[in-house]
């Protein structure tokens, strides 16, 4: 069996870690908003997660312990096949744990539900026979948690947030990535949800698009104070875009640190980035275990 691994609780700013253990009794406070750790609203308690192939089943996550708090941007960064994505998928409910359970709010987590809503990275998320405001009403209108005058106004609202009113009767052909991702975030947004889900979502677009869609991101959440659950594969993003981070080790995906990295922003640079950045890739790739998952 897998041992608990230690969980690093760092400050990247500081020379100085802190550590605990997993079951470790101290209640260290959400950067985000002061609570302590048994406000969470999200809660993974001993989560693994596996998929059939053809040829056998693969673990891709072993024993995960997490809490995300209200107005957390939690991101989970780890190398491709971590795991990291079917931990989100599970979250949003699409896949069922084999073992450990999460909590939102308290309740146990058995399906897909309007309180979790994901954005995916694929640029065809959206319904191409609907136009952008449709899209946005939609999912408000068919899981009826809004009437058409209020599915209305969400529309409005979340459309202008994200600069894109001029295009509200657009359909999606017609819109570049960006302006898609932009619709989509707006959509998710619209329903309000506890938690955002976010797999990866701008990881096909360039470069100075991907820049621009994290700084719009990140003006909504200061505007909003919604609670961020984003999946990267990029050390920068994760920094940027995070105030906590979970570092998932290769597969099978294992928690091997938990980073608090609110310090940091767009504007960000410099040598105690990059230092910062580095400390995070000597994580990802140089600590080894000799642990080995049960046959």
């Amino acid at each position: 069996m897998i041992s608990n691994h230690v969980l690093a609780r760092e400050n990247l700013a500081s020379e100085t870690p802190l550590f605990g253990t997993f079951g470790a009794s101290e209640s260290l406070p959400c950067p985000a908003t002061g609570k302590p750790e048994n406000d969470s609203i999200l809660a993974i308690r001993g989560l693994s997660l596996e998929y059939d192939t053809p040829e056998r089943t693969i673990r891709a996550t072993h024993e995960i312990d997490l809490d995300v708090y209200l107005a957390d941007r939690f991101v989970l960064l780890g190398p491709s096949g971590c795991g990291k994505s079917t931990l989100l998928k599970a979250v949003a409910g699409f896949i069922r744990p084999v073992e450990g359970e999460i909590l939102l709010d308290g309740k146990r987590i058995q399906g897909p539900g309007p309180d979790r809503i994901v954005v995916f990275q694929e640029f065809d998320q959206l319904p191409p026979w609907k136009t952008v405001r449709q899209n946005v009403c939609f999912p408000l209108l068919a899981s009826r948690t809004a009437t058409r005058e209020e599915a209305d106004e969400r529309a409005s609202y979340f459309l202008d947030k994200v600069g894109l009113t001029p295009f509200s009767d657009a359909y999606p052909h017609q819109l570049s990535g960006g302006m898609k991702q932009r619709v989509a975030i707006a959509r998710a947004l619209a329903m309000q949800p506890r938690v955002l889900l976010m797999d990866e979502p701008f990881a096909a677009l360039d470069a100075l698009t991907r820049r621009k869609m994290q700084e719009e991101l990140l003006t909504l959440w200061e505007e909003d104070r919604f609670t961020l659950l984003f999946v990267t594969h990029s050390i920068e993003e994760a920094l940027i875009i995070g105030n906590r981070i979970a570092i998932l080790s290769p597969h099978p995906g294992r928690v091997r640190a938990e980073l608090n990295s609110h310090q940091w922003s767009l504007g960000s640079g410099g040598e105690k980035f990059q230092a910062a950045a580095q400390r995070i890739e000597r994580l990802l790739f140089e600590h080894k275990t000799d642990d080995s998952l049960p046959s």
